[in-house]
């Protein structure tokens, strides 16, 4: 059996022909610059090229899964890729549920629950009567009942279902399970002074509104009466409001027309239903466009206040705690609170869930090693960060006990403090020495240094990427003269050099009694004119003060909450936020159309003499509206697959070879290239080539400056991580003027950058704070703490041992702070380097 992965001529994207071994059963980690072609090699190369043979290994069609453009790859084994997206949207879906420790806790409740007889206040104490395996426990004990010992009243026994806030044995009735209920902002959905055809109906537009107002005056016409799109809402008759607002099939549109019946091509559903139908089928998710127009008012549940599960079940206590409270914990406490059973269950007890109080701790154990011990199980996994889910994932992986598998992973670290990275470190060698082969996409120093291989790709990003570099140890790589990373470490190895705090203008942005989730601080405060890092352990609170407090109550018109006091904002004259949210889930959104420049460009290749002889205006050129584009694929370039029981798979679309437009709009050029060309070239790679487009060269040049010159304009925002998402926002802002004291709140933006970008990236803020502006970032990198002016450090754990104002000062200042975990770090990279 081979002891390596031999990857021969590869030449996908970047990559310049190169051929590599990666040894097996070591943890290898895959570092270089941003957009040097990491991920290319890791993804695209070596995760596709498995999942083929393992498609052809099976006797499936491996035709949708193109073969990678590379000679060769040996010693392949089955693989398995552990990326940052969170996949799973569903509201329904918690930290609890996805881990399964939820599962866990109901199993025990439902055994060992004393219950509060609601009907007298007595309780029912737990019974350790055997009744079999957890699956026939659901279908047998929620078809019992059981007496009150106390008032003899008859009760539904309670089963694992009864517990489950996705089944209708124990859902909340008034909200089904959601823990909150909504009801529609009409104010938002209807601009009552517009008609419908200028836009009255926020939740209607382009072709989908055209679409329905055909329907709505074929349904005017078919009951006689005219409807007129062009007329402002606000002067519709009864009729017609009722037609619109509820539909033809609602009580109030037939109480004019009992008797007439809808004809084909008349059944118009009516906005406000229309909106409930979504807002049903998204499970109570009012996510995408509903969302963002503020279509939906939500708010707890009246009747759980968001607990979501019936009231009875609520009232059921174990070690005197509730499903509920419980479910609030972190998985820490959790994990205490599950050893605690342990001590105190009488013998019948311990016997009966000896399995689940032996597995459950287990788990856990495993989710706290990989610095995720503050989320509590009713966290949603669709607020979860990139780097949160993955390393939820990795923890599950842990507990499999698969051998001989390939695990890629795309940087882990994302997220986490340099105490919490040494545990996760742990637990990829655990991998690892399970007989495992564990290839980390990775920048964090630390994670090369526990690296039995390293392997840097460069020398830079884009076209000057796609090489291998440096191989070897960590001290291998600082010999490269070729390797980024190896220079970067070698000057780090230097004497450091005397470093300069800015003073700012003396005035503070003062926060006082901070009380909102875990945070407990008297006062805290933020100097103005310098760069201010915020920082502490993952879950201590750094972003609920900076986000859910500044940011918040710095809001035009919003009231402070979760403080007393916000001082010191009027010093202030803008303040532009920058989080790691989703840049958006549409498959047409890219990095062109999201940065506004796809528009100057269509501009530009309408006014093109080639263009113009063909009649051809900007619209032509949108790959988003007919006319110009590829109808097969309506513009995606792509054509999505079904393959069953696997995710679905995008291939080239066969009709424009993923070219997105017609051949008569391909046949304009500007400078030898078509737009589809325009859009497959990095940012980097079109610089000198719209170099003289004022209104272009601007965003492209600050794109490059936050170090992202290796996108692709055409790359879609969907395989964007948060991190570059948020440069790309701030490139944005940067490249609009602005004459005010602007307050820079952003969510670590060094997300996915090499320590070279984050040298770069420095800079930029450092322009920000220099043209009189204040900067605050919430931060793990060292690199850049250790550049600030200021540093606030929260903790000194996460969740509920978190929340404290551990330490503020400079960098030195924070340093020698008894207690601070970032102190630490920080005193031995400020005294001796990396």
């Amino acid at each position: 059996m081979k002891d390596k992965i031999d990857i021969i001529g590869a030449r996908e994207n970047n990559l310049k022909n190169i051929s590599l071994s990666i040894p097996k059963y070591k943890l290898v980690v895959l570092t270089g610059p941003s957009g040097s072609g990491k991920s290319t090699l890791a993804m695209d190369t070596l995760q596709r090229e498995c999942q083929r043979q393992y498609l052809d290994s099976m006797g499936m069609t491996s035709d949708a899964i193109g073969k990678p453009k590379v000679d060769a790859i040996e010693g392949l084994s089955p693989s398995i890729s552990v990326g940052q997206h969170v996949t799973n949207r569903n509201p329904r879906s918690t930290v609890g549920t996805v881990t399964d420790i939820y599962t866990f806790v109901r199993f025990i409740f439902s055994r060992l629950g004393e219950r509060i007889c609601p009907f007298c206040s007595g309780s029912i104490p737990p019974s350790f009567e055997p009744l079999g395996a957890m699956a026939e426990e659901d279908e047998e004990m929620d078809h019992l009942t059981t007496n009150c010992p106390h008032c003899k009243a008859e009760l539904e026994k309670l089963g694992m279902s009864h517990f489950s806030f996705n089944k209708p044995e124990g859902a909340c009735e008034a909200c089904s399970g959601l823990g909150h209920v909504a009801s529609i902002n009409e104010a938002a959905v209807f601009q009552t002074e517009l008609s419908l055809s200028a836009g009255g109906v926020a939740s209607l537009n382009g072709v989908h509104r055209d679409i329905q107002t055909r329907i709505l005056v074929a349904a005017g016409k078919h009951y006689g009466f005219v409807f007129d799109p062009d007329q402002p809402l606000k002067e519709y008759g009864e009729v017609q409001r009722d037609l619109l607002y509820y539909g033809v099939e609602s009580e109030a549109f037939k109480r004019h027309y009992p008797h007439v019946k809808a004809a084909q091509g008349t059944k118009f559903e009516g906005v406000i239903p229309s909106l409930w139908r979504r807002y049903k089928e998204k499970e109570g998710d009012a996510g995408g466009k509903e969302k963002e127009g503020g279509f939906f008012h939500e708010q707890l549940c009246p009747e759980c206040l968001g607990a979501r599960l019936k009231k009875d079940v609520r009232l059921v206590r174990v070690a005197e705690s509730s499903i509920t409270e419980v479910s609030e914990w972190s998985l820490g406490d959790v994990y205490e609170w599950t050893k605690g059973l342990q001590e105190a269950l009488p013998p019948e007890g311990l016997h009966l869930l000896e399995p689940i109080l032996h597995d459950m701790p287990s788990r856990l154990r495993r989710i706290m090693d990989v610095g995720l011990s503050y989320l509590s199980m009713n966290r949603q996994t669709v607020t979860l960060s990139g780097g949160e889910a993955q390393r939820l994932r990795l923890a599950s992986l842990l507990g499999s006990g698969l051998t001989g598998v390939l695990y890629i992973l795309d940087e882990p670290t994302t997220g986490l403090h340099a105490r919490d990275t040494i545990g996760l470190i742990r637990v990829l060698q655990q991998l690892r020495d399970l007989g495992n082969t564990v290839l980390v996409i990775e920048h964090d120093v630390e994670m090369m240094r526990a690296a039995d291989h390293i392997i840097d790709i460069g020398p830079g990003a884009g076209l000057q990427g796609g090489n291998v570099v440096g191989e070897g140890s960590l001290e291998d790589l600082m010999s490269s003269e070729l390797s980024v990373t190896g220079a970067y470490l070698r000057a780090e190895r230097l004497p450091a050099p005397a470093r300069i705090r800015r003073k700012g203008s003396w005035q503070r942005i003062t926060i006082r009694e901070a009380s909102v989730r875990n945070l407990a601080i008297p006062v805290v405060s933020f100097p103005l004119g310098c760069l201010v890092s915020v920082t502490g352990v993952s879950g201590s609170g750094k972003s609920t003060l900076v986000f859910d407090i500044l940011a918040h109550g710095s809001s035009v018109g919003a009231e402070q909450q979760g403080c007393k006091e916000i001082a010191g904002l009027e010093h202030v004259g803008n303040v532009v936020i920058f989080d790691q949210s989703p840049m958006g889930r549409m498959q047409r959104s890219n990095v062109a159309t999201y940065t506004d420049m796809f528009t100057q460009l269509r501009q530009l290749f309408a006014g093109l003499p080639e263009a113009k002889k063909r009649k051809l205006t900007s619209k032509h050129f949108s790959f988003n509206t007919p006319g110009g584009r590829c109808e097969t694929c309506q513009g995606l370039g792509v054509l999505s697959v079904d393959m069953n029981f696997l995710p679905d798979l995008e291939v080239k679309c066969y009709d424009c070879k993923g070219r997105r437009f017609t051949d008569e709009v391909l046949q304009v050029k500007y400078e030898g290239l078509s737009i589809s060309d325009l859009l497959n070239l990095s940012v980097q790679e079109s610089l000198p080539i719209l170099r003289t487009e004022p209104k272009i060269v601007g965003l492209i040049e600050m794109l490059c400056e936050v170090g992202l010159g290796y996108l692709k304009w055409g790359q879609s925002v969907k395989t964007l991580s948060g991190g570059e998402g948020q440069r790309i926002r701030l490139a944005k802002e940067l490249s609009k003027p602005s004459k005010n004291h602007t307050l820079y709140l952003l969510d670590e933006p060094t997300t996915g950058l090499h320590p070279s970008d984050i040298k770069q990236l420095h800079t930029l803020l450092n322009k920000l704070v220099d043209t009189g502006n204040t900067v605050v970032v919430v931060e793990h990198s060292l690199e850049l703490i250790r550049e600030s002016d200021w540093v606030i450090d929260i903790g000194p754990e996460g969740g509920t041992a978190g929340g404290k104002l551990v330490a503020e000062g400079t960098p030195e200042q924070v340093a020698e702070a008894a207690g601070s975990y970032t102190g630490k770090f920080l005193k031995r990279i400020l005294t001796e380097g990396f």
